[in-house]
């Protein structure tokens, strides 16, 4: 009996074989979904529509745009986690609901479980910036000045619980000084306020700050870059200012759900890597002040716990508490 079920499972492999290449060979036959979080116009929006073209030349299928706010970013997270895990549908993670919602909430998936990571990485860096009626012009001399009068200066953020927040606790942290947070609803108002002088401090998108900053409208202390950025090299890194561990980026990646045929997963590796190298394409997310790498094959899961953990305790020493 063991000799006829072993001569039945060799038959069964030798006839799957065939049609899993024809399978692997034909995808994809039909066109496919990507998922973003956000509205159209946006960072995260551009980043997508300029993937979405890549790969849509490259499969000579389209890929379509699916715009899905809301949430924070979480409505197209949760879509994307529920979707059928056939390759077709992906998304264009983002580090909000991917890595900082979750350590705050508990949501309807689990982004280590529930997404098989698919390699590309995009990241952009933000540029700490104050009104010019504070009487600092260097990171050194903001700290001291924020030392000398605990709970006086704040901060303004995107939002309780979003990454600029959260970047911005992080430098209290690690500076060890009390700023009093100021939410905003959304990057755009923040910015506002502290252009009115309303709040004191703002991380900011480093496109969007530098006119401001050019034009003296606002004083720019650092950037949260490992680099200067080609778009600010007049302004130092934090590392530069004497501060280290404010290297914070929000970057974007690109997963599909869990459990999307290892054929499929490794299709779009090879193609979105292709993208990552292409010189036209890094030039595109350059002038956003984004840069674009791969991961290591199979480094996603150990990536991803480590911005949980990363950002947990971040969320944890601050106390924050879902809305």
């Amino acid at each position: 009996m063991a000799v006829h079920w072993n001569r039945l499972l060799a038959a069964a492999i030798l006839i799957a074989a065939p049609l899993a290449n024809v399978a692997a060979a034909d995808y994809p036959s039909r066109p496919l979904r990507l998922l973003v979080p956000f509205p159209p116009g946006g960072g995260v929006d551009l980043i997508a529509r300029v993937i979405g073209t890549r790969l849509t030349d490259a499969f000579g299928q389209q890929v379509v745009i699916d715009n899905r706010a809301g949430g924070g970013g979480v409505i197209a997270t949760d879509t994307a986690a529920k979707a059928p895990a056939d390759g077709y549908t992906l998304l264009l993670g983002f580090i909000g609901p991917l890595a900082i919602s979750p350590t705050i909430s508990k949501l309807p998936y689990d982004p280590a479980r529930d997404f098989t990571g698919l390699d590309l990485l995009a990241s952009s860096y933000h540029i700490v910036v104050i009104n010019p009626s504070v009487p600092a012009r260097t990171v050194k001399e903001f700290i001291a000045l924020a030392k000398s009068q605990p709970g006086k200066l704040n901060y303004a953020s995107s939002g309780s619980g979003t990454n600029l927040h959260l970047a911005a606790e992080l430098f209290k942290m690690v500076a060890g000084v009390n700023l009093v947070h100021l939410p905003y609803k959304g990057a755009g108002p923040a910015a506002n306020a502290v252009l009115a002088g309303e709040a004191h401090l703002f991380f900011g998108s480093i496109t969007s700050s530098m006119p401001f900053v050019r034009a003296n409208r606002l004083i720019a202390l650092a950037v949260t870059s490992p680099q200067r950025s080609p778009l600010a090299p007049e302004i130092p890194t934090f590392a530069e200012a004497g501060v280290t561990g404010v290297d914070v980026p929000s970057w974007y990646t690109v997963v599909a759900p869990a459990r999307t045929p290892r054929a499929a997963a490794d299709r779009l590796r090879e193609e979105l890597k292709r993208t990552a190298e292409n010189a036209d394409f890094r030039e595109q997310l350059g002038r956003q002040a984004i840069e674009a790498r791969t991961l290591a094959p199979g480094e996603w899961p150990a990536f991803i716990k480590a911005e949980l953990d990363k950002w947990g305790k971040v969320v944890r020493a601050v106390g924050i508490k879902p809305d």
